[in-house]
Parts: C-alpha cells; structure tokens; sequence
C-alpha cells in the first residue's frame, strides 16, 4: 500500500514546490508592478500587481490544499477551486472600475520599468503553468490546474500589458494603458467562471 501512496506523495511535494516557487515570484512581480504602477499611474500595471498578489493567494489555497491529507478530501478540492475562481472575480471587479475611471481622468504615464517586466513574465510564466497543470493532471486535482490557468493568464495579460504601456511609451496612446486593463477584466472573468464550473480540467484529467 505504501508502494502505491509514494507517487502521489511525490507529486504532492511537487505541487507545493511549484507553488512555493511561483509564490516567491509573484512578490517580486507585485512589488514592482504596484510601485511602478501608482508611480506612472498606470491602472493595467496596478491591476496587474493585484493579479500577482491574487496568484500569490492562490498558490497558498494549492499549498494549503495538499497539507495535512487534504488532497485527498473532494470538498477540499471543491473549496480550493472556488477559492481560486473568486479571486479572479475579484480582481475583474476592481479593473473595470478603474480602467473606466482611467478614462475619465488623468492619462497615465510611461512606465519602462513596467514594460521590462512584462518582458520577463510573457515567456517564463507559461513554463510554471504547463509543469502546474500536468501535475495537476497527474494527481486529478481540478483545482491545481485551475492555479497553473492563472499563470497561463498571467503570462497573457502580460502580453496586453506590454503592447498597452509600449503604445503609451513609443506612441503617446494614454487610452491603451485603461484598454490593457479592461483585456485583463476580461480574461480573469473567463477564467474564473471556468474554474468555479469546474471547467479547468475538461480534457479528462479528472
């Protein structure tokens, strides 16, 4: 029996060191976005620095999860996918009311310092979402890959938020940057209603 326990064990371990991990980025990430964000006053860089602390959050729901023999409990699972899937909620809810008083005030200024990050998280967080997901897959754990599709996300919305604060930067498009932060509303609000269906792992990794 413990023969047939220590795969799962290991994949545990490794799904709290992916999130561990990821955890240590998202600080870094949401220190700079925040600071370079109400710096520039810049909405999508500020609504991506929340994104960071709401994955931050999310990777502690994954640690939190597969602690204590927990991973085996389905309303643990459940919980933990809702858990996740509100904070997407949560986050769409603060952008869109910012980005449409963004467009009603001040324009934001150039961040480079903001655009250097995007740079760094477009190509490196899709490769902590795809080892987040297939451990999830392996475990069967609906909400582990749900937190892999937010960093999926992430690494999107950090696409947007490139083009948005490079077109303020090299083309003056002040709009681009509340525009950047609207996309974001809009991902995390499919997302979350895919992770609270429980959508996240439709292609039978459960």
């Amino acid at each position: 029996m413990a023969t047939l326990a220590d795969p799962r064990l290991h994949l545990e371990r490794r799904a709290r060191r992916l999130a561990w991990g990821g955890n240590a980025w998202h600080l870094v990430e949401f220190a700079i976005a925040i600071g370079a964000g109400i710096s520039a006053g810049s909405i999508a860089l500020v609504a991506f620095g929340i994104d960071s602390l709401i994955e931050f959050a999310a990777g502690g729901v994954i640690v939190w999860l597969f602690s204590g023999g927990r991973g085996a409990s389905q309303p643990a699972e459940r919980r933990a996918q809702q858990l996740i899937a509100l904070s997407f909620f949560v986050l769409a809810v603060y952008v869109v009311i910012e980005s449409v008083r963004a467009f009603a005030g001040a324009h934001p200024e150039a961040s480079w310092v903001g655009i250097g990050l995007a740079a760094v998280t477009a190509p490196t967080m899709p490769l902590l979402a795809r080892a987040k997901r297939r451990v999830g897959h392996q475990l069967g754990s609906r909400a582990t890959v749900s937190e892999g599709s937010q960093n999926m996300l992430c690494a999107y919305l950090s696409v947007a938020l490139l083009v948005g604060l490079g077109a303020n930067a090299l083309l003056g498009w002040w709009w681009a940057d509340p525009l950047a932060g609207l996309v974001i509303a809009a991902a995390a609000v499919k997302e979350g209603r895919e992770a609270w269906r429980g959508e996240a792992c439709s292609d039978g990794c459960c």
